[in-house]
């Protein structure tokens, strides 16, 4: 049976490089923003007990969108870095009563295209996992590393390396603890995972779809207009 899951979405950003007149979780495509889009992927799950979106204290956007009066989910302030926001995700599920062993699932805000079927391998792969993983994808193309002066210096071995995705699944009390730690020993967080590397753990990759894509530049969203163009 699938592990039950809650939810931490971070969506303080303003994604600056799509060059939008507001945060790019807020734009729109197929009908609805991107923020409703992703977070019902997660609403139309069985094994979810709720959520916590970490929003920007000026958020003007939020409670314009339907989805802000769904009774699963829960606003929390978000902070100057995805760590902070996530952090303040997870205070607030454990002030609704959300335990130390209990999984908590960390999406990014502007992944809108997450497959159902990912989703549903990440719960199952990872519902006994000691520590917790991550949906990543191995790297397809070759890797080369730049020098300084923007030569190349070698061509890495990809069958090594995975671009790391989301969802992020641990549990609450492990990684609100690797989150607190790292961010008071002021070291550079850039996923869930790497909190947890940095504590000592190996998160567990689980092989996802590649077009689980990070909307970023206005060709992402182009690209999913195109593979939105028929109703969902």
């Amino acid at each position: 049976m699938s592990a039950r899951f809650w939810l931490v979405i971070p969506a303080a950003g303003i994604g600056a490089r799509m060059a939008a007149d507001r945060p790019k979780q807020y734009l729109q495509v197929a009908g609805r923003s991107i923020l409703e889009h992703t977070l019902q992927r997660f609403l139309d799950h069985p094994a979810l007990r709720g959520v916590v979106v970490s929003l920007a204290a000026d958020d003007p956007y939020w409670s314009a969108l339907a989805v802000a009066s769904d009774p699963r989910i829960r606003r929390a302030a978000g902070g100057r870095e995805r760590a902070d926001s996530v952090l303040a995700g997870l205070e607030t599920l454990k002030n609704e009563g959300a335990a130390d062993d209990d999984w908590v699932l960390v999406h990014d805000a502007a992944r809108p295209n997450l497959a159902l079927e990912d989703l549903q391998r990440l719960l199952d792969s990872l519902a006994d996992d000691p520590v917790g993983g991550l949906l990543a994808v191995p790297a397809r193309d070759t890797l080369k590393r730049a020098g300084a002066d923007g030569r190349v210096q070698k061509t890495v071995d990809r069958s090594v390396i995975w671009q790391a995705y989301t969802p992020q699944m641990f549990r609450l009390g492990a990684l609100r603890q690797a989150l607190a730690q790292a961010l008071r020993a002021q070291v550079a967080i850039t996923d869930e995972a790497s909190a947890m590397e940095w504590a000592g753990l190996a998160p567990r990759l689980v092989e996802g779809r590649a077009d689980n894509l990070k909307v970023t530049r206005p060709e992402d969203l182009q690209y999913l207009q195109v593979l939105w163009s028929e109703p969902r």
